[in-house]
């Protein structure tokens, strides 16, 4: 009887639990997660997967459209969109068909572009940022649209707000360069849409990388544009904003400087 008693309160107890964690799971403040992963079409019907940051249902809502660097998905954003939600812009991170994985996080559109056996370098994925930005514009961008890249993707992201004057209203680049020589293009094929670039525009990248982007930087005309060079080595990429990094306070600074111009 003891025996059969324990496992009847075994049994409550069970229950018991379930039914707390069935409670939180239905209370949606306990449950909600921090982006919502979704898909769209590039120019060419790649589907392009990307995760969208939420910090308010405001259409006005300032957005960042966040790019990965090469070898690399939409995971790269996983520390660094929370922290722009905090302040105040919405965030969609994307992943260009010229990549592989971080942080867990593979890159489903590479994946798709390689069993379809379609191009995926450099070059390639910049017809994926432009259609992440119109889908941004159609979806969830009703007020400002900053566009944010990483190594390959900030040369990328440079030559659109160049190309484009009136597409986006700022762009920041984390360690751009001419990167683009082996895939046919001039070696000042970036540095040729710098000098078209109205928005404001932000560099930053490792201490030693300054002389990639230094002609780059010098192209873009008018006051509206900023840089940053840590005193400290840094890192390449966004990636320099890890929280893992002791001098990534350093780049929120002045990132966070930039952005202000943008907070509502």
């Amino acid at each position: 009887m003891k025996a059969k008693s324990t496992i009847v309160t075994l049994a409550t107890l069970l229950l018991t639990c379930l039914s707390s964690v069935q409670a939180k799971q239905n209370d949606g403040s306990a449950t909600k997660t921090a982006f919502e992963t979704l898909q769209f079409p590039s120019s060419d019907g790649l589907e392009i997967t990307a995760d969208y940051y939420q910090a308010a249902s405001d259409p006005q809502t300032p957005l960042i459209l966040l790019c990965h660097q090469a070898r690399w998905s939409r995971g790269e954003y996983r520390q660094i969109a929370p922290k722009l939600n905090a302040m105040g812009f919405n965030c969609l991170a994307i992943d260009q068909r010229s990549g592989d994985q971080v942080n867990g996080v593979p890159n489903e559109t590479a994946k798709r572009a390689k069993s379809a056996k379609q191009k995926n370098s450099f070059v390639d994925a910049e017809p994926d940022i432009l259609a992440a930005i119109a889908y941004a514009r159609e979806n969830y961008a009703k007020g400002k649209l900053i566009l944010w890249g990483s190594s390959y993707s900030s040369a990328l992201s440079l030559r659109i707000a160049g190309e484009n004057p009136k597409l986006v209203d700022g762009v920041m680049a984390f360690a751009p360069g001419e990167y683009f020589g082996r895939f046919g293009k001039p070696n000042d094929w970036i540095s040729q849409s710098a000098r078209k670039i109205q928005a404001p525009a932000f560099i930053t990248s490792a201490k030693n990388e300054g002389p990639l982007w230094k002609s780059i930087y010098s192209a873009i005309p008018g006051k509206e544009k900023s840089m940053f060079l840590p005193t400290t080595a840094g890192n390449h990429g966004s990636r320099a904003l890890w929280n893992e990094f002791t001098d990534s306070k350093d780049y929120w600074t002045a990132v966070s400087k930039f952005l202000q111009q943008f907070q509502k």
